[in-house]
């Protein structure tokens, strides 16, 4: 079993939603954490059912156990009601609960009991490189880093299945859009649009629906957690930048798939599309994992479209531009001289697919696999 990053130390002391999209492996972690707490599987028909035709009776079983003891509740949200009963529990029996699901969504159009600020918030992500031996960056690309897809021998048929399960489950089940077909249009639409800067007008025109329902359906997707958008870095010091986010499908493999552009080959504009996508999804997890939210992620562009740096890390303190070249040249540093300009305490780093680190015009230029195992040392921020 593969060792994850996101260790959940907070349940020492907290009790903790883990959110995470399907298939992140929630409850495989939880499971290998705490395999002595006992535990609630809302999967499983039948204890989801008698659950929901008496909420109190997971008070009345858990009013058994000491207090300060730790409970496992795997997809809440398929129960909102069993909210009530877990704020009881921690207020009168000092229990701690692991409340895991994949969107908070469902919860909050019920009107269930977030617990207001009883339990802290942490997410699960897909694989990151640093969780994989002998990881393999063109198999990551093409296969995606949800557990199952990484490592399965038929991941592309995996994939298929997991995107109409998400249609199922989500979509279908939750009736949140009334024309599936549209929605499929979407999703088709917004693969396309994967690592780019969102416009509602145009999407929306694409997909034959009105701006305000395009902007709905992003939110869908980011709410489901089967996308980010990852917004602009607007600290303005001389040039003019944009200030529109771009968006991100949670999973590198997601939109390729959808596309049916499968396989990357290197010296594609797609593969070099992905290879950003992928740097950004570990990026995201890093800050995430590491720094619990309190260092920002953005990305940087000038208004006038001539430069710009795909990824910047807190208050200007990292700058990376990724490049699916096997040789950097100068003209590839022409963002991050122009942000170093700005940002003169910023470090710079250049990600490609070179063999070899190396200084370039006063930037580091990094092979991607290299800089990603410094990211995870602690090297990098």
């Amino acid at each position: 079993m593969l060792n994850r990053a996101l260790t959940l130390n907070e349940v020492e002391t907290d009790s903790l939603f883990l959110w995470g999209s399907r298939q992140t492996g929630k409850s495989t972690l939880l499971r290998s954490l705490f395999p002595d707490a006992p535990l609630y599987d809302l999967l499983k028909s039948d204890v989801r059912t008698a659950l929901q035709m008496q909420p109190s009776r997971l008070r009345e079983e858990c009013e058994l156990l000491k207090p300060g003891s730790l409970v496992i509740i795997d997809e809440v949200q398929k129960v909102p009601a069993l909210l009530d009963e877990v704020h009881w529990l921690i207020e009168n029996c000092g229990l701690r609960f692991v409340l895991s699901g994949s969107s908070a969504r469902k919860l909050r159009r019920s009107g269930a009991n977030l617990l207001g600020g009883r339990a802290l918030s942490q997410t699960l992500f897909p694989l990151v490189s640093a969780e994989i031996p002998n990881f393999d960056l063109n198999r990551a690309l093409n296969c995606g880093m949800l557990p199952r897809h990484y490592l399965s021998a038929n991941a592309a048929q995996r994939i298929r299945a997991y995107i109409g399960d998400y249609l199922q489950q989500e979509i279908i089940e939750e009736a949140i859009v009334r024309q599936l077909n549209s929605f499929m249009r979407f999703l088709q639409v917004a693969a396309l649009c994967n690592t780019e800067i969102v416009n509602y007008a145009n999407i929306a025109q694409d997909c034959g629906v009105s701006a305000k329902t395009a902007k709905e359906y992003f939110a869908i997707l980011e709410e489901t957690m089967l996308g980010f958008y990852l917004p602009a870095f607007t600290r303005v010091a001389k040039r003019r930048v944009v200030q529109s986010p771009k968006f991100y499908f949670f999973d590198v493999a997601i939109p390729n798939h959808l596309l049916r552009r499968t396989p990357l080959r290197p010296g594609t504009d797609v593969y070099g599309h992905a290879l950003e996508h992928l740097v950004v999804q570990e990026l995201r997890a890093f800050l995430a994992y590491r720094h619990g939210g309190d260092k920002s992620l953005a990305y940087w562009r000038t208004l006038d479209n001539r430069y710009e740096v795909d990824a910047v890390i807190g208050d200007a303190e990292v700058a990376i531009e990724v490049k699916a070249a096997t040789s950097i040249s100068s003209r590839d540093t022409r963002g991050l001289r122009a942000f170093g300009e700005e940002h003169p305490n910023a470090k710079l780093f250049v990600l490609s697919l070179e063999e070899r680190p190396r200084k370039l015009n006063g930037i580091e230029v990094w092979p991607v696999q290299q800089f990603l195992q410094r990211l995870w040392a602690g090297e990098v921020v």
